[in-house]
């Protein structure tokens, strides 16, 4: 039974480095990569790239995953954030032993279903995000990737690759 990766993105504006470097590492591992967003179908990223959104991300099951992880970009702050149908998403994998990522302002996103609460976390250098990971308890750190074996978090495109290594790697 091969692995399964659902990368969720923002119905527009996701940042590329942090979809496509991720989603490479993942499939150059043989793991079977789904792009799922609020819509299907063509979305544009920040820096005009595009990607098909196969799914709608509440229209699967986050049990047919080995991982569910939250893209970033400037539309994932507009779009995502505040989604309770996503946050709901989140909580519901990470119930069921299904481990949860976020990169960049997706690190927010999973900040905000308060599953990381007392641990750390990263998220882009800004304070808008760092300020949004304080507000949900998460003790925020500077690093590229922050890896815990149920959660894992990056800072953005300076850590995609490694975001990518290190959901392949727990992914074993």
């Amino acid at each position: 039974m091969s692995k399964k990766a659902l990368l969720i993105i923002p119905p527009d504006r996701f940042n590329e480095d942090e979809l496509f470097h991720p989603k490479a590492e993942l499939e150059n591992a043989g793991i079977a990569v789904t792009v799922a967003s609020t819509k299907t179908g063509e979305i544009t990223g920040d820096n005009q790239g595009k990607v098909n959104a196969e799914v709608v991300f509440s229209d699967v099951s986050a049990t047919d995953y080995d991982v569910v992880a939250v893209i970033g970009g400037s539309g994932t702050i507009d779009y995502l954030w505040g989604d309770d149908k996503l946050i709901q998403y989140l909580k519901q994998a990470y119930e069921h032993k299904i481990l949860v990522a976020g990169i960049c302002a997706g690190s927010v996103a999973v900040a905000k279903t308060g599953l990381l609460a007392g641990r750390q976390a990263t998220c882009y250098p800004v304070d808008a995000m760092i300020d949004e990971l304080k507000a949900n308890n998460a003790d925020y750190v500077v690093q590229n990737v922050v890896a815990h074996d149920d959660i894992i978090t990056s800072n953005g495109p300076d850590g995609a690759r490694e975001f990518g290594q290190s959901l392949v790697g727990a992914l074993g």
